[in-house]
Order: structure tokens, then sequence, then C-alpha cells
């Protein structure tokens, strides 16, 4: 089949490159002409693992194509994704304005029925907004359809290969055809497409995305407590998620959850409950609580150092908002960056990954080291910001002939607490019990 995905964004590239290893013809279309000159070379503008070999299978196959054009792709297509950004507006609410101007541009070039594919997330009720915007502008028929992503940064391309569910919101018969042939790799091998209507399917995108923020903000209610009266969290934790009804996943504590994600949508759906005048009380909370939670160690950081942190220089080992990533959006390491800069500390960060990111934010206020070593030469203190693998086992016989201080602020839970003691470390995490030093 042949289809179209307008943007190029994670969400777009991820399941633009799906579609074609699944044997489509797919057209990526962006505006930013460096950017699909770039593609159109073999270059993947973004970090995700295992993304670039299929990417570029894909295109020496001569099934994934880029263009600026949109006519041109529309032409050529029966499905036409949209995954574009809905960024935050000041009110929390999504800002549809990306969506709605395509949905304009294709009403006026399509020549021929066309299925309309919501792949952003969208609040309930866009793709009756989509529906009128492109009726506005022709009579030809066509159908809309919400088909949430539920991607993780990180995973991405192992989620969008094997799905846990496909869901798709449609009211039409020969949309619904259409999108089980799209998916029938999927089916084949037992994966589930739940069928919906269009508003039912846009809410369950965010419901879910909001759902494990709550769940990972409960974690840290949890941690935090476990704290004052000396509990351990990681115990907790492994508890609780042997019952089957909780589970496992989303259940580690640390300093917040950040992203492009669930910070976004967690505001969007209080502020589509403001709308509909029902507040969304737990998402309220949750909301205060994680603001919170993401500097929680600065004041961990402060009462070590006595109150004064003017002058201490601090290292930063992670600056995504997760490993795995470039993504920096509303990573907790900016949050403790900024309040530490203001207490008058002097921060060497390091991140290969995403200390491009970062530059292009704060520039030269903080150092930024080419290892995690060097980033700490004489430091006072560590702060691990991003759980990447490369910092599970580090030498800490290094690190403390590096560092001024044997101190580390965990606020990912790297290390066993008996690793840390073993070396002479002051160590302090989120949940769990403090290690002084010897």
């Amino acid at each position: 089949m042949n289809i179209t995905i307008v943007g190029t964004g994670y969400v777009g590239l991820v399941t633009g490159t799906t579609l074609a290893e699944l044997g489509n013809s797919v057209y990526c279309v962006d505006i930013d002409e460096k950017k699909v000159e770039g593609m159109k070379n073999g270059i993947v503008p973004i970090y995700e693992p295992n993304l670039e070999e299929m990417f570029h299978r894909n295109i020496q196959s001569q099934r994934l194509f880029f263009t600026t054009n949109l006519k041109e792709a529309l032409d050529k297509s029966e499905v036409v994704y949209l995954a574009l950004p809905t960024p935050p507006g000041e009110d929390g609410s999504a800002d549809l304005s990306y969506v709605l101007s395509v949905a304009n541009s294709i009403g006026e070039l399509m020549t021929e029925y066309k299925v309309i594919v919501n792949k952003s997330t969208v609040p309930v009720g866009t793709a009756e907004k989509v529906r009128e915007v492109i009726s506005s502008k022709t009579n030809i028929p066509f159908d809309v359809v919400s088909n949430p992503e539920f991607l993780r940064e990180g995973f991405a391309v192992e989620d969008s290969m094997n799905p846990a569910r496909v869901v798709v919101g449609s009211s039409s018969e020969r949309a619904k055809n259409i999108m089980s042939k799209i998916y029938q790799p999927f089916t084949n091998t037992g994966i589930p497409i739940i069928f919906m209507d269009e508003k039912s399917s846009e809410l369950t995108k965010y419901a879910s995305n909001s759902f494990l923020a709550v769940k990972i903000t409960f974690m840290n209610e949890i941690a935090n407590y476990c704290e004052k009266v000396g509990a351990d969290v990681d115990k907790v934790r492994l508890g609780m998620g042997s019952d089957d009804r909780i589970g496992h996943r989303f259940l580690f504590p640390g300093i917040g959850y950040g992203g492009s994600c669930f910070p976004k949508d967690v505001k969007a759906l209080i502020k589509s409950g403001k709308q509909e005048d029902f507040n969304f009380r737990i998402l309220e909370a949750t909301e205060n609580v994680n603001t919170t939670q993401k500097v929680i160690l600065v004041s961990d950081i402060e009462k070590y150092f006595e109150g004064d942190l003017n002058g201490k220089k601090i290292a930063i080992w992670g600056l995504a908002f997760k490993a795995n990533t470039d993504d920096i959006r509303e990573a907790s390491s900016l949050d403790n960056i900024n309040l530490l800069l203001k207490k008058g500390a002097k921060i060497t960060a390091y991140d290969l990954i995403a200390e491009n990111n970062v530059r292009q934010i704060i520039g030269d206020q903080i150092q930024y080291a080419k290892t995690m070593y060097d980033a700490l030469e004489g430091a006072d203190a560590l702060f691990i910001a991003t759980e990447w693998p490369e910092f599970k086992n580090p030498n800490f016989d290094l690190m403390a002939e590096k560092m001024n201080n044997k101190v580390i602020f965990d606020g990912r839970n790297m290390y066993p607490l008996e690793v840390p003691k073993q070396h002479g470390f002051y160590y302090k995490s989120i949940g769990r019990q403090t290690i002084l030093n010897p």
C-alpha cells in the first residue's frame, strides 16, 4: 500500500520506517528542506536505538521516500498519517494549529478518496475538527481515523514493530478495512487491533499516559515516605510489583518524569477536563508532586554543604530525560541545573547523546565533559540525573581519585546500597537509607 506520513519527528519517522519495513511504500513529508535533504542522504535526524539500520534498509529497498511536496505525496497515497506536533499552549491545552493547517492543505489538494489518520496525540473531538476542516475545502469523499501511538522513547522501534495492541477509532467500515490491511502483519502474529469510536480512541492515549504518570508519581511519594520511616523503597517496589494487578513496570522511583509525552498529556487532559467543567484532581496533584520531585535532591545537596553551594563544583551524569534518547524536553536535569546555578554552584555535565540539545538551550552556562570521568575532575559532588547504562558499573576508585569529595546524589537509584558503601562514598538516593562517609 502507498502511505504518506506528514511530519518526521519521533512518531512520524519511526511510524514511517516501520510501515516501510512492513512492505508499504511510504512517503515522508516535512516542511524543513534541510532535514528532508539530509534524510534523502541517509542522515537520521533523531537518536533512537535500532532506527538507523531499519531506516537505511528501507531507503535502499526503495520503500521509504522523503519530500517537502505534500501534493506529490498525496497523489501517490491512499492513506495519510498526521504525525504532527501538538505542543502545550500557555494554558496547558494542546495546540492543534499544525494538525488543522495540514488538514486544510489536504482538503485543498486531494483529488480522490483518502483515509486521514491522526497519529498525533490530540484531545477528544479532534477527528471531528479535522473532518470539518477538510469538508470545508472539498466534496471528495474521505474518512478520518484516530490511531494513537504508544511508543516509548528509547524503545520506539521495538514498540512500533511489536506493539502490545493497535487502537483504531473509526466509524467507517471502509476505513476500518483499510486499517486492518495495513496492520495485518501484526494481527497475523496475534497482536490485537482494537476498534472503537474516534473519541474513545483519542481519550485512550491521554488516559494511558496520564495513568502511567500517576503510577510513577505515586511510587515517588512512597519513596519519600520510606525515607521518613526507615523503609526501603526497593523492597516495597518488589513486593508491590509481584501483585499481577499492579505489575513491576513504572514503579521505579526517581527525580520525576519528563519527556515529550507525560507532562504534555497530563496538562492537556487537565485542561480538557476544565473545558467540560470537570476537575481531574488526581492529575492536578500528580503534576504538583512531580514538579517538586524533580528537584528534591537539591535540598539534600544544600544540607550536605551546610547551606552554601556558592562555588561548589557539581558533576552531572546524564542530561536526557531518560536513557537511550537525546530528548531533553521537560528533563529533570535542566530543572536541577537551573536551580543549582541560581544557588551559585558550578556545573560540569556529561551526556554525549543529549549534549548538543542542551547547548542550544543553556549554552555555556555550564561546562561539558567528553567522558563521564572527565566530568568528575575536581568535583565536590556527583549528581546522577539519567540512567544511562554506562553509569551502572563505574570505576569507583577512579571516581575517588578525580573528585574532591566522595559524594554521590543519585536521582535514579543506580547502585545497590552496599556498593558505594564498600567504596567509602557518601551516597544519597531516592527512598532508601543514606550511606554516610565512613
